[in-house]
């Protein structure tokens, strides 16, 4: 047990856990009590790293969306066509999410429904912090000729909601369907979306 929590990855390690007993338990029923078993450690271990359980779950959403981000940013940065690194990242910020949460039974929104102010205002911020990774490739797009961007900013807040109903929010891994149909779906919105900002000279 020590021997764990003298662990520089024990606030993964203490995530993981997090991970598996949400899918397990659901936020209501999951106790920090739980998560020290599960991580095993003690307790008191887990109060040096988080508050409290509220914490917990919104660090782990959080660490959703820092491995989301760095995959953007390295499409973002991969090379070839505007469009192409668009859709991409478009894709993969429903796919990311959507693996991170397969094996959960319940909606985000259901199963962290007790937490829902701290969880809106967190996926605000979140929203944020992708649409700058978009109006970044989208401003290259727009200076390059290549799209048809007037305001970066704003297109990328567009086509960062013109994917949110794919993400597993208020439905289900189950009720969105298949991994291989969320792509399909993903990629017939960016195509969709997209389509409108590539220059005609371009296409």
């Amino acid at each position: 047990m020590r021997m764990i929590a003298k662990r520089e990855d024990i606030r993964d390690l203490i995530l993981d856990s997090v991970d598996v007993l949400l899918a397990r338990y659901g936020y209501s029923k999951m106790t920090v009590e739980d998560i020290a078993r599960q991580t095993g450690i003690g307790k008191g271990t887990i109060y040096l790293h988080f508050s409290s359980k509220e914490e917990l779950t919104l660090s782990h959403i959080d660490r959703i969306i820092d491995r989301l981000l760095i995959e953007l940013r390295k499409i973002a940065s991969s090379g070839g066509r505007p469009q192409e690194r668009l859709r991409k990242m478009l894709i993969a910020r429903v796919l990311v999410r959507f693996d991170s949460v397969r094996n959960y039974s319940q909606s985000l929104n259901d199963l962290l429904s007790s937490l829902r102010a701290s969880l809106m205002a967190r996926r605000g911020i979140h929203f944020e912090q992708e649409a700058r990774v978009f109006a970044e490739v989208l401003k290259e797009g727009k200076e390059s000729g290549i799209l048809r961007v007037v305001n970066p900013g704003a297109i990328a807040e567009s086509l960062i909601w013109a994917t949110n109903s794919l993400l597993p929010y208020s439905l289900t891994p189950k009720e969105l369907g298949k991994r291989k149909e969320i792509e399909a779906q993903a990629s017939r919105i960016a195509d969709l979306v997209l389509t409108g900002l590539i220059e005609r000279s371009k296409k």
